[in-house]
């Protein structure tokens, strides 16, 4: 059967080198996967980080959002989205969305904004892109920073540009993107954080690392100085030579990871032409990763059952997370419902020849 998903590995023929190095915390290799990954993204404020996890919580971080603080998020996301704000403290209001997308819905958003969050975090559901010059206005309307969600979203495009890419006028405050195993590029875990702000950027280098200041933390004799003041609360949160060399080797096919996911998006865009139970998630402004490809089933529990009975992993992916006790928001909310019982992902990953898969 072709999976869902499946993890990426170049030739990594240096990892034994590094190992015995006696050089394992972040440094060379480290810094060349941020060189690489701020050339991808044409940005200069980008910190990776050792897992999406602590992406996200440096990201809270450097806005100051405190435990006991409100952000909406959306249900429609992976629980390594979401849990990391309960761990932090941080209350989440749940945000409805488009049905027909799976991502935030600005009119429910614009409805929660009488509670005065202290973020908005956008989701961009399994790669498609959601509403992002609205969700972004909103927030610059009010005030309230917004965090871009690409945990699945890495090269995904809005307007003809990357997700991430800081260009745009109308750009969100923090973009998150996680080097998970199953995700591209994988770095075994990962992650990375884009500031449109070059302010917070430099203060995110310090609490990725627990709030030092390494220009100063040691005296002449290498000792830590006492006089080297820690003044944030930080995080260990740097990435180690190995995981910045996976990535860095990554980022060589990545490109290639991209053409091929999108080749067999429009191959399955042909196939389903003649499905009449599912229709492919579709939007005019953005380009998707296909890191999946995304449809609504009028029936979901008859076509995954239907597409794994000719060797594909059909999966419905994610559930909405407010159906969870942990946080402690169960609102009822008729968009996600309706997504939730319609979506239905594809194998569309570079490992799949969807155009000459003879089984369908």
């Amino acid at each position: 059967m072709i999976p869902l998903y499946k993890p990426y590995m170049p030739e990594v023929p240096l990892v034994d080198e590094i190992l015995h190095s006696g050089q394992l915390a972040y440094g060379k290799y480290g810094k060349e996967f941020e060189r690489l990954l701020r050339e991808f993204f044409t940005v200069e404020n980008l910190i990776v980080t050792n897992s999406y996890n602590l992406a996200i919580l440096v990201s809270l971080s450097a806005l100051g959002i405190q435990p006991g603080d409100t952000v909406i998020a959306s249900p429609m996301a992976c629980l390594t989205s979401t849990q990391p704000l309960l761990s932090a403290g941080i209350n989440i209001r749940w945000g409805d969305v488009d049905p027909a997308t799976g991502t935030l819905s600005p009119d429910s958003v614009l409805n929660l904004m009488p509670i005065k969050p202290k973020a908005i975090i956008h989701n961009h559901f399994c790669g498609f892109v959601g509403y992002v010059d609205e969700i972004n206005e909103i927030g610059r309307e009010y005030g309230v920073p917004v965090i871009d969600d690409c945990i699945e979203a890495f090269g995904s495009e809005y307007k003809g540009r990357k997700l991430g890419n800081t260009s745009a006028i109308q750009v969100s405050d923090i973009t998150v993107f996680s080097f998970n195993a199953v995700r591209v590029p994988n770095t075994l875990d990962g992650g990375a954080i884009v500031f449109k702000s070059k302010e917070l950027f430099e203060k995110s280098l310090l609490i990725r690392d627990a709030g030092i200041d390494r220009s100063c933390f040691r005296d002449s004799l290498g000792e830590i100085n006492p006089d080297c003041d820690i003044s944030l609360i930080g995080h260990s949160a740097t990435m180690d030579e190995v995981k910045g060399y996976i990535g860095s080797r990554q980022m060589t096919k990545v490109d290639w990871i991209l053409k091929r996911q999108r080749q067999n998006a429009l191959a399955w865009d042909q196939i389903l032409m003649n499905d009449d139970n599912l229709i492919p998630i579709k939007s005019k402004t953005c380009q998707p990763n296909y890191w999946v490809y995304g449809t609504l089933a009028k029936n979901k529990s008859e076509a995954i059952v239907r597409y794994r009975n000719k060797g594909f992993y059909a999966s419905g992916v994610h559930i909405n997370n407010n159906i969870y006790s942990v946080f402690k928001d169960k609102s009822r909310l008729p968009g996600v419902n309706e997504f939730n019982g319609r979506f239905v992902a594809l194998p569309c990953g570079w490992w799949a020849d969807i155009e000459n898969a003879d089984r369908i």
